[in-house]
């Protein structure tokens, strides 16, 4: 079973509380949920393989640690997935971006593809797939199933609030897939939102509400 990491980092928690609360506004909801995927992704890229590398300092030859083999690739998952992509890209400037468009189907509460454009090489990179909820678990689940259909066998999801439904749901999946958390909540209520949650991250991000 792959793990799942629920973040304890003291600037994690004070912006997660900043951003749920009703009055934040879109543009310091949208600053601060990128400065959130900044500090997760800090977190997910812990276990990055390194290799020794030589090279020449001012001062003489030497061997520095440098990421080793696979490249890596971010891959929100639309649209609110989208919030987190600019704060790890600030980290890992080099990485690709893939988008996978899903939405629930209000009735069912079911993921619907709409949209998957995923680098051309993304089977040879490390993913990252993004989406600031982890509420019923159903998009993540059909994003990242879509993913290993594509070939792309080292996958991790990365989200800022999850519900114990949908972690149970994706470690189901996805047993393979490691889980990085910024804080796991009480449950999901009669329409799939989080509680305490945050409401709908979408509307907030791209002032839609």
């Amino acid at each position: 079973m792959a793990k799942v990491m629920i973040m304890d980092h003291p600037l994690i928690q004070h912006k997660i509380g900043y951003i749920r609360r009703e009055d934040t506004g879109t543009k310091d909801f949208r600053q601060t949920v990128s400065e959130i995927a900044m500090l997760i992704c800090y977190e997910a890229t812990r276990d990055l393989e390194l290799a020794d590398v030589n090279i020449k300092t001012p001062i003489c030859e030497t061997t520095v640690k440098e990421l080793k083999g696979r490249k890596l690739a971010v891959v929100p998952i639309l649209r609110a997935g989208l919030g987190m992509v600019d704060g790890m890209l600030t980290l890992i400037p080099t990485a690709k971006v893939g988008h996978i468009g899903l939405y629930r189907d209000p009735e069912t509460h079911k993921p619907v593809e709409y949209y998957c454009k995923l680098p051309a090489d993304s089977a040879s990179r490390e993913v990252f797939v993004v989406d600031p909820m982890l509420a019923t678990g159903g998009s993540a689940s059909a994003a990242i199933q879509m993913l290993k259909d594509k070939g792309c066998k080292k996958i991790h999801f990365m989200c800022i609030i999850a519900a114990p439904e949908g972690v149970k749901v994706l470690q189901e999946a996805h047993p393979d897939v490691d889980i990085y958390i910024g804080a796991l909540d009480e449950k999901l209520n009669e329409n799939a939102y989080i509680v305490p949650g945050l409401g709908d991250a979408g509307d907030r991000i791209f002032g839609t509400k």
